[in-house]
This record gives C-alpha cells, sequence and structure tokens, in this order.
C-alpha cells in the first residue's frame, strides 16, 4: 500500500490510499514507522524492528538508490523519497522510503506505478444470476415451508382471549392492511413494468427479468458442461455429417443476417453420435445435434427447418424469458406455499395443498407457457427456412412422420395439456396454415421456384398406398394363419433419407445452399 499525501490548501491535506496488486500485497508488508528520519547514509543498518511485519527481526541493510527525486515542493516542507536495496542474509529487498514531515513510511515492496484498484483477492469470475437463482430455488421453498409451520405453531400456542385479541386489532385496522397489500401490488406491477421487453422478429411484448447477458453467461457455462459430458461421443468435423449440418447452419445465419440476434452470435456446431432424436442451440450460439435425429429427417429441407426452429429459440430468447416468468411466478408460489402452511391444521394437510399447489401450477401455467413458445419457435424457424429457400412445406410432413414413428413404435399418446410441446397433430396444422405466409417470404427472398408437386400431398398419397399394402398383406397373413398385421411402414420410408446425401455435402441442393 502506498500513501500520497498532497496538500491542497495551506491548512488541508489530501491523503488518499493506493492499493498495488495481489502479489504484491501477499507477500509484503507496510510499515509506517514513527522514529525520526536522519540523513539517509549508504550502508547503514536499521535496528531490528525498524521493518515490522517483516520476515525476519535480524538487523538489515539499507543502501541508497544513487537517485532520489522531489515527490512535491509545494508543500511546506521539501518532501523526498528513494529507491533502497535492504539486505539480509543471501536475499535482497526494494523498499520506498519517503520523507513526510519528519516521519518515515517504510514500504516493503517493489517501486512499482500505482494502480488504480483495490484487490484482496484474485478476480473471480462471478455466478450467472440465472444459476443463483436455479439454486436458490429449492433453498426458498424449504424457508416458506418453516415459515408457514412457524407461524401456525405460534398462532396455536396462544391463549384464546389473545386470538381475539388480535383478531379485533386486525379488523380495526382493515383499511390500513389493505392499504399496505395495495401499496405492494402496485410497486410489484412497476417492476414488471420496467422489465418489458419487446421480443426480436415477433415484436411480442415479454416480461424479461434477466438480461440477455446474464443467460450468455450460463450458456457459457451449460456448453461447458455438455462439452465434457459428450466429449467421448462428438463426430469429427471431418465426418459428412458434422459438414452438412454445419454448412446449414450457416448458411442459415448468412440468409438472416438482417436479424441483429443472428448476426452477433458466433455459431458452432457439435454433432453427438447418439440414436437420441434431439437437437438444441444455447443462447450464446452452441448448436447440439444428435445422429438420431439426422436419422429422423427425411431430406435436407427437413434438416433446415429443424435447425431453424431451435435457432429460433437462441435468438428469441425463449430460455430467459421462460426463467423470468418462472421467477415471478414462483414467487407469488412461495407466497401463496406460506400460506398453506400456515393456514392448514396439520402437516398432512399442508401437504397435500402444496402438492396440489405445485400441479395447478405446472398445469395451468408452466406446460402451457412451454407449448406456446414451441408453437412460435416453429412460426420463426419456417420464416428462417423460408428466408434461406428451404421448400417450407417439408416441415409440417416432418411432424406427420414424427406422428407415424411414434405410433409404430408402439408409444402412448399423451394428452397435450400434459405436455410441454404441442402434439404432433397440431403442430401439423399450424404450420399448413403458416406455410402460405412463408412462401410467399420465400419468393421475396428471391429464391428459386418450388416444384409443382407438393411434399405434403406425395406423404399423404404415399402413407396411404403404405396402409392399403399393409392391410392386404395382413389379411393374407389371416388366412394363411401366419400372423397379423405387418408393419410395413417401419421399413419403407416415404421419403429419399438424408443419409443419401451424406456422403458429397457438394452434392447438396443448389437451390438451398447457392442463394
Amino acid at each position: 500500500m502506498e500513501l500520497i499525501c498532497v496538500r491542497l490548501f495551506r491548512n488541508r491535506q489530501l491523503c488518499s490510499f493506493r492499493a498495488l496488486s495481489q502479489s504484491s500485497s501477499r507477500h509484503f508488508g507496510t510499515s509506517l514507522c514513527q522514529h525520526k528520519l536522519s540523513t539517509l547514509k549508504k550502508n547503514r543498518a536499521l535496528p531490528a524492528g525498524y521493518l515490522q511485519g517483516g520476515r525476519s527481526s535480524q538487523p538489515q541493510t539499507c543502501q541508497q538508490h544513487p537517485t532520489a527525486h522531489l515527490v512535491c515542493q509545494q508543500l511546506r516542507r521539501p518532501v523526498y523519497q528513494a529507491s533502497l536495496t535492504a539486505s539480509s542474509g543471501a536475499r535482497a529487498r526494494h523498499f520506498t522510503v519517503g520523507a513526510f514531515h519528519q516521519r518515515a513510511l517504510l514500504l516493503r515492496v517493489p517501486a512499482t506505478p500505482c494502480v488504480h484498484e483495490f484487490h484482496t483477492s484474485g478476480p473471480m469470475r462471478a455466478l450467472p444470476a440465472p444459476l443463483i437463482w436455479l439454486v436458490l430455488k429449492p433453498i426458498q421453498k424449504l424457508l416458506a415451508i418453516i415459515l408457514g409451520r412457524s407461524i401456525r405453531k405460534w398462532w396455536v400456542a396462544l391463549p384464546p382471549n389473545r386470538q381475539e385479541l388480535l383478531r379485533q386489532a386486525m379488523w380495526r385496522r382493515r383499511w390500513h392492511l389493505a392499504a399496505g397489500g395495495a401499496a405492494l401490488l402496485v410497486a410489484l406491477s412497476l417492476l414488471l413494468l420496467t422489465h418489458l421487453d419487446e421480443s426480436p422478429v415477433t415484436g411480442r411484448t415479454r416480461l424479461l427479468v434477466f438480461s440477455r447477458e446474464n443467460f450468455m453467461e450460463l450458456a457459457d457455462v451449460t456448453a461447458e458442461g455438455y462439452m465434457e459430458e459428450y466429449k467421448d461421443k462428438f463426430v469429427p468435423s471431418e465426418d459428412p455429417r458434422h459438414k452438412l449440418v454445419e454448412t446449414v447452419v450457416k448458411h442459415l445465419a448468412q440468409r438472416n443476417k438482417d436479424i441483429s440476434e443472428v448476426a452477433s452470435v458466433p455459431w458452432s456446431v457439435h454433432v453427438v453420435d447418439s440414436p437420441t432424436m434431439n437437437a438444441f442451440v444455447l443462447p450464446n450460439g452452441k448448436v447440439f445435434i444428435f445422429t438420431g435425429m439426422l436419422e429422423a429427417v427425411a431430406d435436407i429441407h427437413q434438416l433446415t427447418f429443424i435447425l431453424g426452429h431451435e435457432m429460433a429459440h437462441a435468438l428469441i430468447g425463449h430460455s430467459a424469458e421462460q426463467a423470468s416468468m418462472s421467477h415471478v411466478v414462483d414467487f407469488l408460489s412461495l407466497i401463496l406455499l406460506t400460506a398453506i402452511w400456515a393456514v392448514c391444521p396439520r402437516d398432512s394437510l399442508a401437504a397435500l395443498g402444496q402438492w396440489i399447489q405445485a400441479k395447478l401450477k405446472q398445469f395451468m401455467f408452466d406446460r402451457p407457457y412451454s407449448r406456446k413458445l414451441e408453437a412460435e419457435a416453429d412460426k420463426v424457424g419456417l420464416q428462417l427456412a423460408a428466408k434461406a429457400c428451404a421448400d417450407v412445406r417439408a416441415g409440417p410432413v416432418f411432424w406427420q412422420q414424427m406422428e407415424i414413428s411414434d405410433q409404430l413404435r408402439g408409444e402412448p399418446t399423451i394428452p397435450e395439456w400434459l405436455s410441454t410441446h404441442p402434439s404432433h397433430r397440431n403442430r401439423v396444422n399450424q404450420l399448413d396454415r403458416l406455410v402460405p405466409g412463408a412462401l410467399e417470404l420465400r419468393e421475396s427472398c428471391d429464391c428459386p421456384a418450388l416444384p409443382s408437386t407438393d411434399p405434403r400431398a406425395i406423404f399423404t398419397k404415399s402413407v396411404k398406398l403404405l396402409l392399403d399394402s399393409a392391410k392386404v398383406k395382413g389379411q393374407e397373413g389371416a388366412q394363411r394363419g401366419d400372423g397379423a398385421l405387418t408393419p410395413v411402414l417401419a421399413h419403407q420410408p416415404t421419403q429419399p433419407q438424408l443419409a443419401g446425401v451424406l456422403g458429397a455435402p457438394a452434392s447438396l441442393p443448389q437451390a438451398l445452399l447457392t442463394k
């Protein structure tokens, strides 16, 4: 620590402390000696206690530096400082000695320039705000339960006359309590209004408590976790599958660079060798797609639509929006949870009320809101694919394929209100309504004309033919008595599979990649 005293006025002094770097603070100490400073002489031995806080109490020899300069000549007494070298055994240390009104200031630090920041420890990377919220969320719920239960036990322990007095006091002050509650509601409303934001592309007004910067930090942490989890499963960058996905992502980004959220993100691709049919994009532009998804799509147009859907989640900021809404709803739920544990006469009833409250929140808010965001991502993803000159009619076909695939695998049909995603049938219907507008957008982007044959009509006819063929084979098998209906759909794809173009990315449709 370096002490600089500057007299700005005749009888006033301004003293400011400047801190040195962390390493200097750790390895050196500061000693202010009240001894009179006499003239410095070469090879003059200092007393053992002169340097306080040192590693050794042995006498040390100071050697004056050849140069000493005037620090401030406007003071009543001249102030000088000189650099010294203190020799203690085989090790030599540098000190700075300054004469301030006949007081000696010995700094056990090297003579280095002053810095403007004070660090008591090394700089640490702060945790992102959403991550802190996720960590504190269960703790908040536990505290709400403890608070509600404590209020109930405190109330039960009161004698009846005291309870009656409290009821009467609350009734007399009912207007004051109502005014306080109204003030809290107004304050909360104003707080929420100040965090309203307009989503990119759609222009929808939404609540955004966590900023995009916060979620960029969280995305970096999440990406590190995924990179560690899948480090042994990543497809090499030389693999045709990786090159294909990378080409499509770059093409989508280039054709949609008029959107600032697309142009400002460095997109990177990671293909995971796993049969899972999944793909997701983090807000920082990290694209993760599984080979199972590559096997599920029938052509490059479907792949473009899927990647556009996932990129739409990232550029709109759906993760930040969903976390913000969940944060507000969780805060209100904590108030309700505290009231449940305070009002219910027994812990068992309170636990039941808590379970009911959690399910109502899940099925009345969380999942409907998630389905809303998925539908918006379908809409924006279709627009991104249209501007990239893909055949947007392939989008509904993909979800028809998923619906048939689920039926062939015997997976039970889950009601939409129980799911976080819209049903395949509803997604098909929504995309069919959006396709005409997407085709107009595609045409306005100077894309080549599409074939007159609609892939949706081809897929519908193909499925009908396959079902009729399966029915005939099933009847023949029943007559022979050797089996029931055979699932021929699982072995006869209705469209050329993406694997046919994986071997040579250069053979991809030029209508998609050259524009």
